[in-house]
């Protein structure tokens, strides 16, 4: 009897339906034995109309858990918050190898050390364009240019076949910082045979090819030089060729760059020394900003994405310690704004308009440029490596679809679109959705990691919605009050349609269900708890038409 051969899989349990939060697996082997080796481990963002409180979310890593004995390894393609933010909270659970190139190590190291009691997590740095072997995988990190230093497709070469994970990329001939994405690479990789491309989809959607950053560059010299005050100009820090843009354009412009905000702060450090900023002059401590007169400074700012507590939201307040900006100033925005966070990207851009501040966004000039290939770079990729199978990803489902479809129009033979969750069979025999693996997300909750499904989280966001009663009550042996209940209505309205005080109207309900009780109800804190918990809800229901989360404890003295 011939043995069954290794079967090759590829199951994402984050980044595939969504953008953001990549976590994608390979696995090798068979029933009997396989191996597997995990590529990025990602977050994406709470949103506090449906998360309140929670500051990042993460994939379910139960899968990988169950078998970490078989998990050869964790490979980053970037050092990107979405592909590598997770691996400090869940690396703990897996105990694996990590490999990265320099910058995504150096970067991850700055992380480890600005987070309080940070694991100690080794990672093993791979030269751009080298191969390293693990179990049974061979990978090489071929580079490509994208939004960050050092971003790199991995071809996974197996017994089985090759595998291009491409992680996130485009085609840049002028990329400022880096190499270009290697197209000759990639062709050799085509003519070498190239079973599945795993590839990117986030700008499926959109026809034709990126503009290149040195266009964005010259446009943000442009504007700066025009400027007659203060600059500011806010980026996702990570942008290190953005950043070199902006040191180029205040050095043209005759002004000083001074750094606002601590992740820009570690960022511009790293490059430094990873020599990603050689030949860029020196930036200014905030602390220096008010020394130069206004048309003499450039603000470097964190912030883009709205968040409440970076630098450019505490400016727009006029809280900031060390920046204020006036009438007559100037903010870029050379960055897109994440899908839903416009909310509070627009609150800051009306905060500094109404001051008088002049903003100037992508939807005006080109300031900032995605990293993310578009239609027509999508169609080069497939020509170069003319893979048998395509596997949508990193996209939401129209990302997916749009792509799909894009591959078979471009003579791709088999396309599977998958979810998180879905196990995929490339090899052998023809390409298939063949199985589930747990997928699903963990919350992080101040310094706590919670399920989804935990009380924590769906009572928070009940409470939002309908708020809360806690009621107190003091009963005798006998069933009796011991003295009048205690009630605190939160999140709930005063005064109900007709001006009467809610918490004398639900109070009197209270009091009329105790009172009414039969007597072995009475007796029965339990059941003495749950109908006056029913009151309260009904009561509130009828009042306002909302049932708030409510907390009963009937204590016997």
């Amino acid at each position: 009897m011939m043995a069954r051969p290794d079967e090759l899989t590829f199951t994402p349990l984050g980044g595939v339906g969504e953008i953001g939060m990549n976590l994608s697996v390979y696995g090798l082997g068979n029933r009997h034995q396989r191996s597997l080796l995990a590529v990025d481990l990602g977050v994406s963002f709470g949103d506090e109309d449906h998360l309140p409180g929670i500051d990042l979310v993460m994939p379910d890593i139960a899968m990988l858990e169950k078998e970490r004995k078989n998990l050869v390894g964790l490979v980053l393609t970037h050092a990107h918050e979405d592909h590598f933010g997770a691996i400090i909270d869940l690396w703990p659970r897996l105990q694996c190898p990590i490999y990265a190139t320099r910058f995504s190590a150096a970067l991850f190291e700055a992380k480890c050390a600005a987070e309080r009691n940070a694991p100690k997590i080794p990672v093993t740095v791979v030269k751009s364009g080298a191969r390293i072997a693990l179990g049974p995988f061979s990978v090489e990190f071929i580079p490509v240019a994208h939004s960050i230093p050092e971003a790199h497709a991995l071809a996974i070469r197996t017994g089985a076949g090759t595998v291009l994970h491409t992680g996130d990329w485009k085609i840049d001939p002028t990329p400022i910082i880096g190499r270009p994405t290697d197209e000759r690479r990639l062709r050799e990789l085509g003519e070498e045979g190239v079973l599945a491309l795993v590839g990117d989809s986030t700008n499926a959607v959109r026809e034709g090819r990126s503009p290149s950053e040195i266009e964005v560059a010259a446009n943000l010299a442009k504007l700066v030089k025009a400027a007659r005050g203060r600059v500011a100009v806010t980026t996702f820090a990570s942008n290190v060729a953005r950043i070199r843009a902006v040191a180029d354009a205040a050095r043209a412009a005759d002004r000083e760059v001074v750094v606002v905000g601590r992740a820009m702060e570690r960022v511009v450090q790293v490059a430094r020394e990873t020599g990603h900023l050689d030949g860029v002059q020196n930036f200014r401590g905030v602390d220096y900003y008010g020394h130069f007169p206004p048309d003499k400074v450039l603000a470097l700012c964190t912030g883009s994405q709205g968040e409440p507590r970076a630098a450019l939201s505490r400016i727009a307040q006029g809280d900031h310690p060390f920046v204020t900006l006036n009438k007559g100033d100037t903010v870029i925005f050379s960055s897109r704004t994440i899908p839903g966070n416009e909310k509070v990207v627009g609150g800051i851009i009306n905060n500094l308009i109404l001051r008088g501040i002049e903003v100037i966004t992508d939807r005006t000039e080109l300031v900032h440029v995605s990293g993310h290939p578009r239609r027509d770079e999508l169609r080069d990729l497939i020509s170069w490596v003319r893979p048998q199978v395509l596997v949508p990803a990193h996209g939401e489902a129209l990302h997916l679809s749009e792509h799909a479809a894009l591959a078979r129009a471009a003579g791709v033979p088999k396309v599977v679109v998958c979810k998180n969750g879905d196990v995929v069979r490339l090899a052998p025999g023809d390409a298939a959705i063949v199985g589930a693996a747990p997928a699903g997300r963990i919350y992080k909750d101040g310094r706590l990691l919670e399920e989804a499904r935990s009380r924590a989280v769906v009572e928070r966001r009940k409470m939002g919605f309908s708020g809360c009663a806690f009621v107190a009550i003091a009963v005798t042996q006998a069933g009796e009050l011991a003295d009048d209940p205690d009630l605190e209505l939160v999140g709930i309205p005063d005064k109900n349609a007709a001006g009467e005080l809610l918490d004398d109207v639900v109070f009197d309900a209270v009091m009329t269900t105790i009172e009414t009780l039969p007597r072995a109800r009475k007796r029965d804190p339990d059941a003495m708890a749950e109908s006056v918990r029913r009151t309260v809800r009904s009561t509130l229901a009828e009042q306002w038409g909302k049932k708030p989360l409510c907390f009963v404890h009937v204590l016997v003295v």
